[in-house]
């Protein structure tokens, strides 16, 4: 449901990018993306993402919500990216490259991936996408390759401090609370459903009580 993604187009922003793009982008793609309006994000990236930040932003969310390939198939280089927030989304793209394509590269690719990250984490350790990206990793891997769920809940908890009250760009609020969900429901299965009724009980936008109430 959530997750990260480049495309064929290079990432380069035009000399030409104007603040009124970058402000499109940054005030509109949370709201396309909790309203699940893929086609509305990639016309956002095609027609207003002139900077390379926010054309990661918008791809980060389309190959989850397409799982089009062809967004994925070139994933722009990290050499001299110095940003934790590119850097971040950059070693999502490639840990999306690992899981989608042939099992043969996923450890270079997964490899890859992990490095970009630590080079992000090492610039800035509480950058949002950072946190974000490095919980999923956590609690998507099996244990023998580094995958910790108690860790995992602890990074969304982080992130969860970072996002409230601050206007990330494309990264509503309660995504934190329902991957923390996630992580402690894989924990103990009954503090899950408490959690889970509590979440309900705030209303959540229906992109994420769908989520809560029909999960993967």
């Amino acid at each position: 449901m959530l997750a990260l993604l480049v495309a064929l187009v290079g990432l380069v922003a035009p000399a030409s990018a104007t603040a009124a793009d970058a402000s499109t982008v940054r005030d509109s793609l949370t709201h396309y993306y909790v309203r699940q309006d893929a086609a509305a994000i990639d016309r956002l990236y095609r027609t207003k993402a002139r900077t390379r930040e926010d054309r990661l932003l918008c791809l980060y969310r389309l190959y989850p919500m397409t799982l089009d390939e062809r967004y994925i198939a070139a994933v722009p280089s990290e050499d001299g990216v110095t940003s934790a927030r590119e850097l971040a989304l950059i070693s999502a793209l490639w840990a999306y490259r690992a899981s989608s394509g042939p099992a043969w590269r996923l450890p270079t690719f997964g490899r890859r991936s992990e490095r970009i990250l630590e080079r992000a984490l090492a610039r800035d350790p509480a950058e949002p996408y950072a946190l974000l990206v490095r919980g999923q990793g956590l609690y998507y891997k099996p244990g023998l390759f580094g995958g910790d769920v108690a860790a995992a809940q602890r990074t969304f908890e982080q992130l969860r401090q970072r996002v409230s009250g601050r206007g990330v760009p494309g990264l509503h609020p309660f995504e934190a609370e329902v991957w923390i969900w996630m992580a402690v429901r894989r924990q103990d299965e009954s503090a899950g459903a408490q959690l889970r009724q509590r979440l309900l009980a705030r209303n959540p936008p229906s992109m994420f009580r769908q989520f809560l109430i029909d999960p993967p």
